[in-house]
């Protein structure tokens, strides 16, 4: 510019500054005519466009008059600038009326141009009207005007002032500029990120800063402060220091509006320390603290709570630097000590504001108000509500809503109601929670009336649906009105919520009025088809409510099935939970705590203590200990009991005792002292592990520091020394609590009795029980069934027996459990008859018996080998509805087997498993067991494959029954196979196949190849043990020929066990020592391993008449514990047995001083009856022993005639047992039927039993063997013919008598 230019240029802006200052000084009741007319200086149409705007940047009216001037004298006719201009100042002046009647008058002249439009645009911008921008665009374009970039700025500016940015809206706006062929500039994109910082909208800025540098649009400072503000504001203060480095080291400087951006980042994050680093960098710059520094830095401390610190700030504000505080500054204050309910203060504060000049903002007001409503002082809050309506304050929303809360509150519902009114003719609408106490104090009052005028409000000026109005209607209590609302929007096809449902049908049900609750369901069913996910909801509250749990969780787990409960209420859950809990459905309550939390709903504190107390009932304490943990994190607070307390104990239970320690430990460093159950509960813990010493230590503590202990500390502690198997100190640890001062309870002396009877100790039970009775302690209906249960157990027959009659004569009526336990001990003692009769004594009694009843009679009757009598017991405990257990099925089918009904046994257990039953292992040994006695080796095959088929893998004791039913079937290569197979596997072998193989051989005669196998089996490297002696043995004693005995003793000496040879060739008497040995060897070995030697040693040594040897060995066994003292083996050695038997007898037992009874049983051993083998040899020596009527297994003799029989037979004159002097060539014994009996009588047994079949009379058969054949038969046919005849006779003498047949029934108790 040359000197000529500026000189013009000075001239210009001198002209335009004294114009201005002239125009501006002049009186308001004088004119801008009388200074322009005067024409003080010359202007140009440019110089009056700048005078037009320096005159309106003070006064929008001189402005106007200035423009209106220069149109009436028509020098300066206004050109395009001109109107610009004075449209420029009625916009800031927000005096759109006027600049939309100037536009409209100069468009005609000056309408195409763009600076106009721009102008007129700005007007409509600034006050937000983004429609009316948008039409004057339209109307440029139609015009022919092009629209330059500060259009498309100015409609930009319009668009955000109109309402925040939408998502992706600013991305649109900027293509909007490109699509019309404009490049965006920083103003643009300035535009559009304080748009984004007003709005605190991050996502936004982010992606026009991002666009602009795409757009290599070079960022200003303005940009920067943007940015930096819309982090502060989102709270990313980091981000917007980060962004302030960047803006320096791009050459910018910060100014005071980019300071206080970043202080208000960190202000809003109560960052102290930056806040000051921040201040004192912005002193260094030059820039003081000003009014939004100042107000920023309070906000903060007043948020913060630091009001001193925010007062001490304002002071300063006023006194040292300078500044005055403005209304924002007031107005931070006033918010801040009011919301900390100090009132007073922030009232003074209001009227120092007043004194100062300072006008109060509507905020200002709101905010005391708002003081005042926290604070309770309603009469405070209405008076600065009408103080602000006198200063001329339109109250907004937030000053009605507040005061409208105030007056509902404190119950003043007419004052409200005229509030509400007012507040309706100013175009304001209270918020759904301000509807709700509106109609809650209405329903108060009964304002039936208004009450309709709120919900006609609700509906036409707030615009809410029916389904809201229904929700705010439940929550004022007005629930018969809900309800019809609620049904006006199901009709209308609202969906249903679920709260509003629960809380109308809470109502009804808390009213009684379930019939409504249904009527509504029902309604709701049919017309909201796709809410049925709620309405279940609602059934199951409705359910809880009533206490119908069982309902309740048949609805529950229905829905679960239809809907997954993945979005179910928090109220649906919460009271099918308590509902759970109160009515002991923990496993439920479990499921439906997890479905919960699965929901995302919140549990509450009450949830929280339920939940802790059903996982410790249900033995998960720490889950339990979970609960408690993340429900005190979320700042719920329990207290030592009961919560703690139960959850100690249930560690306590699982022996978890450390854990139950470290709890208390926890509490204890929490500051929260435990408290007497809290103590008890560790020492129960202790208690439950045996730890005595930790339980008496807590004792200790107890008494140095308190609380005292009580009667249960005591209990536990005693209760501990039990556990740890500590009974014997017992008596000095009550010495010594006696000593101390404590009374004995009568439960601590319980405790005592108590765990004495667990160990079996009836001798200290019983000195407890009768020096309880001596101090007076009378016994209990509890001491008594502990009594004799300890008793039963003990098989105390006589003692139980007195103890129920004491019980009697006491006046208690004796329980099931009791009688149960007396049906136990007589089973037990094989006192059936005396079984029977308890059993009726129940039934006389009234009372029903029980399962264990059932059971118990069931296994009895399989004991006394009536399993017939025992399914029909079965039959009848299915029809009452109880279902027998499975070892009960199991006794049951194995008696059916003993007694060779092999039907009965195969279709109970077909029937358990077409009832799905899961059978283990033992009863498909039992069933193969069966089959092996049957010798059925198929169905031993089928019973193995339903084994695999159930996935029950077989074991080596399964193939060993296989093998022996093999056997048993005459079938030693299918049990050879087996064994094959076996070794085939990686199943490690042991002796026993071996066994059943080399048995199997054996038993059908084969001895060569059971030798073979016996070889083989050394070879591979295993060796024979007792099993393997076992069958040599036992197939020597049923060996007939001498040679055969060889043989087979010869293969077990050459494998290294000579004593069977030794014992039958050599010298027995030398061999006692080594016989005990063995037998001393062979005792504790599992499987009967002695039983089963001894027994086939001494068939051997009796078989081969060497008697006296068989003697020595039975004594022997009898020494070793291998046979009982008073039960005998089943060798047909009629010396032995009367030896031992009848020396018995003879001392009067059992029954009876005049009868003998010899208990012979009916089981089989390697297929020997004792029953039969002692009947055959007794009866051909004609004794005076008959079977029992009433009871198999029984032999009887009257005590008289058996003594004459011992005294008069020729069998009975010498019993003295002898070795024979050589070994004879042949076995004397052979086995038939059964009966292992002398060689030289199988010959007449077969005869007499082929001839007379049943029973025949000792004397009889005694008589009928000893004949030689050819007389025999013809004494048989003889007795045959006689026995004819005498019933021919019989039948004559009672020919043509009328006999009346009364069949009588006689029952027959089977006695021992």
């Amino acid at each position: 510019m040359n000197k000529v230019a500026l000189i013009r240029a000075k001239d210009w802006r001198e002209r335009v500054k004294l114009l201005t200052d002239k125009i501006l000084n002049l009186k308001p009741n004088q004119f801008v005519a009388d200074i322009l007319d005067a024409r003080l200086v010359q202007m140009t149409p440019t110089d009056y466009c700048f005078v037009v705007k320096s005159v309106g940047a003070v006064s929008w009216q001189r402005a106007l008059e200035v423009f209106e001037w220069l149109n009436l004298r028509h020098w300066h006719s206004p050109n395009a600038r001109m109107v610009a201009a004075i449209l420029g100042v009625l916009g800031r002046w927000n005096q759109e009326s006027l600049a939309v009647e100037i536009f409209a008058r100069a468009e005609p002249a000056v309408g195409d141009t763009v600076q106009v439009y721009n102008a007129m645009m700005g007007v409509y911008s600034r006050s937000g009207k983004f429609t009316k921008a948008q039409e004057m665009l339209d109307e440029m374009r139609k015009r022919g005007c092009v629209p330059d970039l500060i259009s498309f700025n100015t409609l930009i500016n319009a668009r955000v002032k109109s309402g925040g940015l939408t998502p992706n809206l600013a991305v649109e706006l900027l293509d909007m500029v490109r699509n019309s062929g404009l490049r965006p500039d920083a103003i643009t994109y300035n535009t559009l990120l304080s748009a984004c910082s007003r709005d605190s909208n991050l996502e936004g800025a982010v992606k026009v800063f991002e666009d602009m540098e795409a757009h290599r649009c070079q960022p200003d400072l303005w940009t920067y402060n943007a940015m930096i503000s819309v982090y502060g504001r989102c709270g990313l203060a980091a981000k917007a220091e980060s962004l302030f480095a960047e803006l320096e080291l791009k050459g910018y400087f910060p100014d005071a509006v980019t300071y206080n951006s970043l202080l208000y980042a960190f202000a809003r994050e109560r960052n102290t320390e930056k806040v000051k680093e921040v201040y004192e960098a912005m002193q260094k710059m030059g820039f003081g603290k000003d009014e939004m520094t100042y107000n920023t830095i309070i906000h903060m401390y007043g948020k913060q709570g630091q009001l001193d610190l925010a007062l001490k700030l304002y002071k300063d504000m006023k006194g040292l630097s300078g500044r005055s505080p403005d209304a924002i500054t007031y107005t931070v204050l006033i918010d801040s000590l009011g919301k900390a309910n100090r009132t007073v203060e922030a009232a003074a504060l209001m009227s120092e504001m007043l004194d100062v000049g300072i006008k109060p903002t509507l905020q200002t007001y709101s905010a005391l108000i708002c003081g005042y409503a926290k604070a309770g002082k309603r009469e405070e809050a209405e008076e600065t509500f009408s103080c602000m309506l006198r200063s001329g304050t339109k109250p907004d929303n937030l000053a009605y809503s507040v005061m409208l809360d105030v007056l509902l509150r404190g119950n003043e519902t007419r004052k409200a109601w005229a509030l509400y009114r007012d507040m309706i003719s100013d175009g304001h609408t209270p918020t759904h929670s301000l509807y709700e106490l509106m109609i809650l104090g209405l329903m108060n009052e009964n304002r039936a009336e208004d009450i309709q005028k709120t919900i006609r409000d609700m509906e036409e000026l707030c615009g809410m649906n029916p389904l809201e109005i229904s929700s705010v209607l439940v929550k004022g209590e007005c629930f018969d009105l809900a309800a019809r609302q609620l049904k006006v929007a199901i009709t209308n096809g609202y969906e249903l919520q679920n709260d509003t449902l629960l809380s109308i049908l809470g109502s009804y049900s808390s009213s009684g009025r379930h019939s409504e609750a249904c009527e509504l369901l029902e309604f709701l069913k049919e017309h909201a088809s796709g809410s049925r996910l709620l309405i279940n909801e609602a059934l199951i509250v409705l359910h809880c409510k009533v206490n119908n749990i069982i309902a309740a969780l048949e609805e529950y787990f229905t829905g679960a099935c239809v809907h997954g409960w993945s979005f179910g209420s928090s109220t649906m859950y919460e009271s099918l939970l308590h509902c759970c809990v109160a009515n002991e459905h923990y496993a439920e309550a479990s499921q439906v705590f997890s479905d919960l939390r699965l929901s995302g709903c919140e549990a509450s504190e009450s949830v929280g203590k339920s939940m802790v107390g059903v996982y410790c009932k249900l033995g998960f304490p720490e889950t339990a200990h979970q609960v408690v943990t993340q429900a005190e994190t979320k700042g719920f607070h329990f207290a030592c009991s009961p919560t703690y307390t139960d959850i100690i104990e249930a560690y306590g239970k699982l022996n978890l005792w450390q854990k139950a320690e470290s709890v208390v430990g926890n509490l204890r460093q929490s500051g929260r002292t435990p408290d007497l159950k809290t103590w008890n509960s560790l020492m129960t813990a202790y208690a439950e592990c045996g730890c005595y010493e930790r339980a008496r230590a807590i004792f200790n503590t107890m008494m140095r520091d308190g609380p005292s202990p009580s009667v249960e500390s005591i209990n536990t502690l005693l209760h501990a020394l039990c556990v740890d198997g500590r009974l014997e100190e017992l008596y000095v640890v009550v010495e010594e609590l006696q000593d101390m001062g404590f009374k004995i309870s009568k439960s601590s002396i319980l405790l005592m009795l108590d765990a004495f009877a667990r160990v079996g100790n009836i001798f200290e039970v019983k000195k407890i029980y009768n020096s309880m009775k001596a101090a007076g302690y009378l016994p209990t209906i509890r001491l008594y069934r502990m009594m004799i249960e300890l008793l039963c157990k003990g098989k105390r027959v006589r003692d139980a027996e007195v103890m129920v009659s004491e019980m009697e004569e006491a006046g208690f009526k004796v329980e099931l459990a009791i009688w149960n336990s007396m049906l136990k001990m007589y089973t037990a003692i094989e006192d059936y008859k005396k079984t029977v009769q308890v059993y009726h004594r129940i039934k006389e009694t009234g009372l029903e018996p029980d399962e264990t009843t059932y059971n118990t009679l069931i296994i009895m009757y399989c004991r006394d080998r009536r399993p017939e009598e025992g399914y029909l017991l079965m039959q009848q405990m299915r029809n009452i509805g109880l279902e027998p257990k499975l070892d009960t099925y199991k006794s049951l089918i194995s008696a059916f087997g003993k007694q060779k009904c092999l039907e009965q046994a195969e279709q109970l257990f077909e029937e358990l498993l077409s009832k799905g039953y899961k059978l283990d292992r033992s009863f498909y040994h039992t069933m193969m067991k069966i089959s092996r006695d049957s010798g059925s080796d198929s169905k031993a095959e089928r019973l193995l494959q339903m084994m695999k088929s159930a996935g029950i893998e077989p074991t080596l004791a399964t193939m060993h029954l296989l093998m022996v039913s093999y056997s048993s079937s005459g079938k030693p290569q299918e049990a050879e196979k087996v064994l094959s197979n076996l070794k085939e596997t990686e199943v490690e072998l042991t002796t026993l196949p071996y066994s059943s193989v080399i048995d199997a051989y054996l038993r059908s005669k084969d001895y060569n190849s059971g030798i073979e196998r016996l070889l083989e089996m050394k070879r591979e490297g295993l060796e024979p043990d007792h099993r393997i002696w076992t069958c040599f043995v036992r197939a020597a004693s049923f060996s007939k020929d001498k040679n055969e005995v060889m043989l087979l003793l010869k293969a077990l000496q050459d494998i290294g066990f000579d004593l069977p040879i030794r014992l039958v060739v050599g010298r027995p008497e030398l061999l006692v020592s080594e016989v005990d040995e063995w037998f001393e060897k062979l005792k504790p070995i599992e499987d009967n391993a002695a039983l089963n030697f001894a027994n086939a040693l001494l068939n051997l040594l009796w078989a081969f008449e060497l008697r006296a040897t068989a003697s020595w060995v039975f004594q022997l066994a009898i020494k070793r514990g291998i046979f009982s003292r008073d039960v005998f083996r089943s060798d047909p050695v009629l010396h032995i047995c009367c030896l031992f038997g009848i020396d018995a007898s003879l001392e009067g037992y059992p029954e009876s001083p005049k009868s003998v009874v010899l208990i012979t049983g009916t089981a089989e051993y390697n297929g020997i009856s004792l029953d039969k083998t002692l009947k055959a040899c007794l009866w051909e020596m004609g004794s005076p022993f008959l079977p029992c009527k009433t009871r198999t297994g029984l032999l009887v003799a009257k005590a008289h005639s058996l003594r004459m029989w011992l005294k008069d037979s020729p069998f009975c004159f010498d019993l003295e047992l002898k070795d024979s002097v050589s070994l004879p060539e042949t076995s004397s014994m052979e086995l038939i039927d059964g009966c292992f009996i002398r060689r030289g009588l199988v010959p007449a047994f077969n005869h007499i039993k082929e001839r007379l079949g049943g029973f025949v009379s000792p004397k009889k058969f005694s008589r009928l063997a000893l004949l030689p054949d050819e007389m025999r038969e013809r004494v048989i046919k003889t007795d045959i013919e006689g026995h004819r005849q005498k019933l021919e006779k019989m039948r004559k003498k009672n020919k043509g008598n009328e006999m009346v047949n009364v069949n009588t029934r006689r029952k027959f108790i089977r006695s021992k």
